[in-house]
Formats: structure tokens, C-alpha cells, sequence
């Protein structure tokens, strides 16, 4: 495990956060939900995650900025460094009672993630990486898988929100993955992809009309476990963008140039 002070940071923040959404996982049923745009649904949990995370990362480095899923942007007056929360990520399957969310933390500094945690509070599941110092499953050194064949591979994907993105576009891009994978899994929740491929759960991932927020942490994850991790039109840098296609080295080519070939079939 990374015993950094920033990674103790980030580390105490997801796990304050989790607490609250563990409690309110149990009686989802009586979560006081309201409607922010077609599709999105915020809960009173999803908010109350986020004040403490946000709490805790401005008390620790009361400089930085962030980017939050529902607060938008703080400003800070160190200008090389911002936050990416996403205190929920996977509300919907919150609040339907399905067991896959997580609180995902990313640190960007100068453009570039450097540091993510990624929590899974119901599996008691944490995932942390920073720069050059490797990433971790709990105590567990995590590697992306080894598989080099697209035809053995398990590919996640992600859907955008109705009324956003493209869904005939995705259609294509899944078709053609389908076509010529072992297996594609769809399980709405962005920042546990990530981390599912840095730990060779997946061996590969893409998706578009994401925030921030939604994929910053697992960014490094995948990076310090050993993969590749790029925009799902190939830039170098994710965020911009918006989409992130990521996977070993192999993989990760083969799918991008499968995703670009899906485009041009249009």
C-alpha cells in the first residue's frame, strides 16, 4: 500500500464518504431522490458524500481546486492542482439496490492525473495508485492483465445518460467489439471499470460523454498498473475529451483501431 501524505489524504476522505453511503445503501428505499435532467438522478446520499469529501480534501489542502459532480468548480488558488470528485459513481445502480458504486478521487496536476482512489464500500474494496509509486487492490500490487488476443479478451463499455452522446454511435462501437471479442460487460459504473481493468477484472474499456469526475481517479490506476490509457479517439490525455479508451498495450491499440473503424463504417 502507498503510505504517502497525499494518498493519506485522499484515502481518509473516500473512507469518511463511504461510511455515510454504506448506511444509506441499506435503506435506499427511503432515499429522498430528486430529478436534476433526464436519466440523472441525484440522491440526498450523493450530496451528502460529496460535502464531506469536499470537507476533507479543502481542510487538507485548502488551496487546491475542484471539480465536483454536484457542487461544479471551486477555484483555489494553487492553479497547478485540482480535484476530480465523484462521490457516487453509479447512483443509478445505488439507487436501484445494486451493490456497484464507488467514491472515486483523481488529483490532477499541471494537466495531467497523478494520483486516483477509487472505493468500493460494499466489497471493502480500495483501490489507490499515484505516480510512479504503483498501484494497489487494498495490499494487493495490481498488474493489467496479460491477454493479447482480442478474441479472449472481456471488454467493458459505458452508455451515456439519455439525451446525451450518441447511442447510435455506441451501437456500432459495440457491434463491432462484440464481433470479434471473448465477452463485452456493461456495469455503470466508470470508475470501477477502470479499476476492474488495472486489476485484470477487464482487459480493456472504453467510453464516451463522461465528466471528469467519472474517470479521472481510475486513470492512474490503470497507468500505474502497467496499461495504456488514452482518449477513445487515441489523444494522449483523457480528460479534455471527455472518453477514455484504456487496456495493455496490445489491447489497447487493437480496440482503438476497432472503435475507429466502427466511425468510419458510419
Amino acid at each position: 500500500m502507498i503510505s504517502s501524505p497525499l494518498m493519506t489524504v485522499m484515502v481518509d476522505a473516500a473512507r469518511k464518504a463511504a461510511r455515510s453511503l454504506r448506511r444509506d445503501f441499506g435503506e435506499v428505499e427511503n432515499l429522498q431522490v430528486s430529478r436534476k435532467g433526464p436519466g440523472d438522478f441525484v440522491s440526498a446520499a450523493d450530496r451528502k458524500a460529496e460535502e464531506v469529501v469536499r470537507d476533507a480534501l479543502l481542510k487538507a489542502r485548502p488551496g487546491y481546486s475542484l471539480v465536483l459532480e454536484e457542487g461544479g468548480i471551486i477555484e483555489g488558488t494553487d492553479k497547478s492542482h485540482t480535484w476530480h470528485v465523484d462521490p457516487l459513481d453509479g447512483t443509478s445502480n445505488f439507487l436501484h439496490g445494486v451493490p456497484h458504486f464507488a467514491v472515486s478521487i483523481g488529483l490532477e496536476r499541471e494537466g495531467v492525473i497523478v494520483a486516483g482512489v477509487v472505493f468500493d464500500p460494499i466489497k471493502d474494496e480500495l483501490f489507490v495508485a499515484e505516480r510512479g509509486k504503483g498501484a494497489y487492490l487494498n495490499n494487493r500490487r495490481l498488474r493489467v492483465a496479460a491477454r493479447s488476443d482480442m478474441a479472449d479478451a472481456l471488454v467493458g463499455y459505458g452508455t451515456p445518460y439519455l439525451g446525451r452522446g450518441s447511442h447510435p454511435r455506441l451501437l456500432r462501437e459495440i457491434s463491432s467489439v462484440m464481433a470479434v471479442s471473448g465477452g463485452t460487460r456493461r456495469m455503470g459504473s466508470a470508475a470501477l471499470d477502470l479499476a476492474y481493468v488495472a486489476c485484470g477484472r477487464l482487459d480493456a474499456y472504453w467510453e464516451r460523454d463522461l465528466q471528469t469526475y467519472d474517470f479521472a481517479g481510475g486513470v492512474a490506476l490503470v497507468r500505474e498498473a502497467g496499461g495504456f490509457v488514452t482518449s477513445a479517439d487515441g489523444a494522449a490525455e483523457p480528460l479534455a475529451s471527455r472518453s477514455v479508451c484504456c487496456g495493455n498495450e496490445s489491447l489497447h491499440r487493437d480496440l482503438l483501431a476497432i472503435l475507429k473503424k466502427a466511425q468510419a463504417t458510419a
